[in-house]
């Protein structure tokens, strides 16, 4: 393992270049490919900027200069927070031609976790904006700064003012300079996992794999030239960025129209007004758009297709979506590891509604298997375990941890519990170690109770999901006050005096760098634990009690 990248053994590296699935091309290749074939048509779209394939092949190229020359060199990492925005496809594909590797943050993460990306990657830069999610970032970026002694470099689209030695990203614009192509059978990006066990881990994704991940999903979507891609969930996830995504537009001749909002107020009008045709969207928001086109009035004819992934998507909206937004549902089940299943455009309507498809490659091997590894019968319940083109063999620089997530034969241990058709496709049920779906972003029990024990009225915490109409899963703290914070009676809102509310931890994990959508919605107070029949503490029970709370308290 050098560098921390795990690569593919050499028979199955060789085996699916001959299959053609690898073809040896750096991912900065596939744009100058795309430019020379569509030049002058449109390719990116935001608020601010419309650009060609040519123009961004341009840019690209002098970004990519001007990263070189303040000393950005192959290899090196660079951890990126951008909005969605014509800048994060210049740079990322800046940084492709580099052969520098970006770490893509969501826009929503805050100090705890960029500082844990930067440290885990050892990051050179940080490239942000100086306003993020309607807030000021620069304390953000000045605090990253004091506590992360390998970023050498800070680059930020907007005032830079006040963030030391900042380099304003319209300075990174030079005259193009040869650079020499990256290996395309190595890492090209550094994508993030859903840290079911903490905090991220970082997925490093090949110019090759991610390359055939972003084509072969492009295929199935029968992405082509007249096709607008709206990216409304954050790029730097897998689905809008590859799944086909960003990238699979861009190979496709397709238009790629950024969002920074996904209301229905605010989306619709750029749908009617880019003649959006496909889109990505997790359940939650598939289940709000499909009932706001009745109170928002817009002309979303165009719109051919939508994806669902990201979680498992109710069947109820899996039945209206397709009647109500006028398109094709395709049910997208996959990984930042690496495995897609998807529904196919011609699938009978039930197998869409009822399932979560099947792998996207001839090449992916499944197992579905139970707690010893044995194989499960098809039909029932089992751990999925799959290996093949474009999943993993290891996540970056984390040996312990691969020793537990991977088979000796390289199989990934995905986590998820899933089921098995007659017809092949996959149904999911749940996941081996608890994880909450917040739509669509996952949230880590383990590390939002890690920064709860710091408060000085929490003696003890266990994080749930409780289940929520709107987010798909809202997140709970469930807490064991310190003796002097429980006072003798309770107030009439059912919690006792002096505990801190949703909005008093939200505030304390604020300040202590946790993303917005980590912090608890809800909090329940216990006086005891509920405990299994063997001692531990029943998180079932709590999410029936949270879930009972909740009810109680909203208005009939």
């Amino acid at each position: 393992m050098a560098g921390g990248f795990v690569p593919w053994p050499g028979p199955e590296a060789t085996r699916y270049r001959s299959a053609g699935h690898w073809r040896g091309a750096p991912l900065g290749h596939l744009l100058r490919e795309a430019a020379a074939q569509h030049g002058e048509r449109t390719a990116l779209i935001d608020a601010r900027t419309r650009l060609t394939f040519a123009g961004l092949d341009t840019r690209a190229d002098r970004t990519a200069a001007g990263l070189a020359e303040s000393g950005i060199r192959p290899g090196d990492r660079v951890l990126v927070q951008l909005p969605n925005r014509v800048e994060f496809a210049v740079l990322l594909f800046a940084l492709f031609r580099l052969g520098a590797l970006p770490v893509l943050a969501l826009p929503g993460h805050r100090e705890s976790e960029l500082k844990h990306l930067a440290e885990l990657s050892e990051a050179v830069a940080f490239v942000t904006t100086d306003e993020l999610e309607g807030h000021d970032h620069r304390p953000v970026i000045r605090a990253l700064l004091e506590v992360c002694p390998s970023l050498r470099h800070t680059v930020v689209i907007g005032d830079p003012d006040g963030v030391e030695e900042a380099i304003a990203y319209g300075s990174l614009d030079r005259e193009p300079v040869r650079l020499p192509d990256p290996d395309p059978s190595g890492p090209a990006v550094l994508l993030l996992s859903g840290g079911s066990t903490g905090l991220p881990k970082l997925i490093p994704r090949t110019h090759d794999d991610y390359a055939y991940n972003a084509r072969r999903m492009a295929e199935l979507c029968r992405l082509g030239p007249a096709d607008v891609y709206l990216a409304v969930l954050p790029a730097a996830h897998n689905l809008p960025l590859a799944c086909p995504g960003l990238l699979g537009a861009l190979m496709s001749g397709a238009a790629t129209v950024f969002a920074e909002n996904a209301s229905p107020p605010e989306v619709f009008p750029l749908i009617e007004r880019e003649r959006v045709t496909v889109t990505a969207l997790v359940p939650p928001l598939a289940a709000l758009w499909s009932r706001a086109v009745e109170w928002v009035g817009c002309d979303l004819a165009g719109l051919r297709l939508v994806q669902v992934g990201g979680a498992r998507l109710p069947e109820p909206t899996a039945r209206i979506l397709p009647d109500a937004l006028g398109c094709t549902l395709q049910q997208v089940f996959g990984m930042a590891e690496g495995l897609l299943c998807a529904t196919r455009l011609d699938d009978p309507p039930e197998t869409v509604a009822t399932t979560q498809g099947r792998p996207v490659s001839s090449d992916d091997e499944i197992r579905i298997v139970a707690g010893d590894d044995t194989a499960v019968p098809d039909g029932e319940t089992g751990e999925l375990l799959t290996r093949g083109p474009y999943t993993i063999r290891g996540y970056y620089r984390a040996p312990e941890h691969n020793a537990r997530a991977f088979t000796a034969d390289g199989f990934y241990r995905s986590g998820d519990l899933v089921r098995r058709t007659p017809g092949g496709d996959l149904v999911v049920e749940g996941r081996v170690k608890e994880q909450i779906n917040r739509a669509g972003e996952k949230v880590s029990p383990e590390e939002v109770e890690h920064h709860l024990l710091a408060h000085p009225a929490v003696a003890q915490a266990v994080v749930i999901g409780v289940p929520d109409d709107v987010l798909g899963e809202r997140v709970c703290a469930c807490l064991l006050l310190a003796p002097d914070t429980t006072p003798d009676a309770a107030p009439d809102a059912g919690q006792p005096a002096g505990a801190p509310d949703a909005a008093a931890l939200g505030e304390f994990l604020r300040d202590r760098g946790v993303a917005a959508f980590k912090r608890p919605q809800q909090v329940e107070t216990v006086e005891a634990w509920p405990l299994t029949g063997v001692g531990k503490i029943d998180r079932r029970a709590l999410t029936v009690i949270a879930a009972d709370h909740a009810r109680a308290r909203v208005p009939h």
